[in-house]
């Protein structure tokens, strides 16, 4: 199987850093792993200087490895790096790549000292967890640009697939607030469903294009899935961080208002646990969405950190996921999904596909719930509770903009409706994401759900 290149677009974010830095800080790009980081930071190298060396340490020898020991002679350093790679450096046009560099922390150590030298650029890549999990007794460099890389967005995989025009079509329609059609939106929901279960791991897209068969993607995303399971294992031997990564499609199935701790983990409390789920927030392989006390701007300063719901990064290794122990050929989300009869039971698979994509977006993910009790008949001797959620607020200048899920073309939202009464004067927008074509209900703007990373 042949590994294609795709084009991501944190490779203008990278250029953005060339320039302007010029040599005064290295680039970091953390993120989960398989997410194309190694593979992103070659492929600039290659396109954008005229030598590079990569030093991978999950395989360097040590004869590299010592020359770490000896940072104070650089050119002695140099020399010696050049002649155990084979590569000639070229000041100022050459860079050096610490490939999963939180293996080894005396060379992140040791980037302070080599960026003071401004010979050459240097790029590091590794796993944000890791990172943190390998920093005692060294000096964290603060000479580091660092920027979070995260699996293919929805445009990304339209580039992948060869639809390099379908994006500018939905961004026009967003722009202008007008419909595409219904033939057009149903053949756009067709692909996005597609992205949907294949997802935005480079591994898993490129099997896609190879094979054209969803049994082969599901075995590379299995494959991935058990890679993270195994990584929480070294870092929690107590397997409590596995337990909680696997039951992410078992809490978001229960349509509950937030992840149950205690119902994965006995007698578990979030606070009890809050260094196990910043582990899982640092390893990039879930998405956070934390309730928001008081839905306002500065959504962050009211945020209930023991309150949340916990999406997978990817929404196609959460469909896989979702039925890990089960042989392909059962998961009946993939025949649902693909046929477009995914019902209301499985709705909460587009909700962690607009997760990724507001987070892949830029944005922090906060969520809100509120309940109401009314008196049910004329006399009064009966009431009702009802409880109302908006799935996500997003901060805009200073409003807020509330956004509620629907996973079919149900274009009802009383969860806005009841949130506009409320809190009318802090609302810039109103968003229904769901699957029918862009439309204007009053002042609430529904959206197909391949829009929402422009919201």
């Amino acid at each position: 199987m042949g590994n294609r290149i795709f084009k991501r677009k944190i490779y203008e974010r990278m250029l953005k850093w060339k320039h302007e830095s010029d040599g005064q800080t290295a680039l970091l790009i953390k993120g989960a792993r398989r997410i194309g980081k190694s593979t992103i930071a070659e492929t600039f190298a290659r396109q954008e200087y005229e030598s590079y060396i990569i030093i991978d340490f999950s395989i360097a020898d040590n004869a590299v490895k010592e020359l770490f020991l000896h940072i104070s002679d650089l050119d002695f350093f140099f020399l010696r790096l050049q002649s155990l790679t084979g590569v000639s450096l070229h000041r100022r046009k050459s860079v050096i790549i610490f490939d999963e560099v939180q293996l080894y922390p005396l060379a992140r150590q040791a980037i302070k000292h080599l960026v003071k030298d401004r010979r050459y650029d240097y790029i590091e890549t590794g796993s944000l967890l890791s990172i943190k999990k390998n920093i005692k007794n060294i000096l964290i460099p603060s000479e580091e640009t660092r920027i979070s890389m995260y699996p293919m967005d929805y445009e990304e995989f339209l580039w992948a697939i060869g639809k390099t025009n379908s994006y500018d079509l939905i961004r026009h329609s967003f722009e202008n607030s007008k419909a595409l059609g219904e033939a057009v939106n149903r053949e756009m929901m067709k692909e996005f469903r597609l992205y949907m279960l294949v997802g935005g791991m480079p591994q898993a897209v490129n099997a896609y294009l190879e094979s054209n068969d969803f049994s082969t993607v599901d075995n590379i995303k299995r494959n991935i899935l058990e890679l993270y399971i195994d990584d929480f294992r070294k870092i929690d031997p107590s397997g409590r961080i596995s337990r909680l990564f696997s039951s992410i499609p078992a809490e978001l199935s229960r349509n509950a208002m937030r992840y149950k701790v205690g119902s994965v983990i006995e007698n578990a409390t979030a606070s009890r646990i809050s260094e196990l789920l910043m582990d899982m927030a640092d390893s990039m392989c879930v998405n956070f969405a934390y309730h928001a006390n008081d839905p306002n701007v500065g959504l962050a300063l009211h945020a209930d950190y023991n309150r949340f719901k916990m999406f997978l990064a990817d929404t196609g290794l959460f469909v896989t996921l979702a039925f890990m122990d089960k042989d392909y050929t059962e998961n009946e989300i993939y025949r649902k999904l693909w046929a477009d009869r995914l019902g209301t039971d499985l709705g909460y698979v587009y909700e962690n596909a607009v997760a990724q994509m507001l987070k892949s977006a830029g944005n922090e993910l906060f969520y809100y719930t509120f309940k109401e009790t009314k008196q049910q008949s004329d006399i009064g001797t009966e009431c009702i509770t009802r409880n109302y959620e908006i799935d996500f607020l997003l901060s805009r200048d200073n409003k807020i903009c509330p956004v509620e899920i629907k996973s079919s073309g149900y274009n009802s939202h009383k969860s806005l409706d009841r949130f506009q009464e409320k809190y009318s004067n802090r609302i810039r927008q109103r968003y229904l994401i769901y699957t029918k074509d862009l439309k204007k209900d009053k002042d609430v703007l529904c959206l197909p759900a391949y829009m929402s990373s422009l919201v």
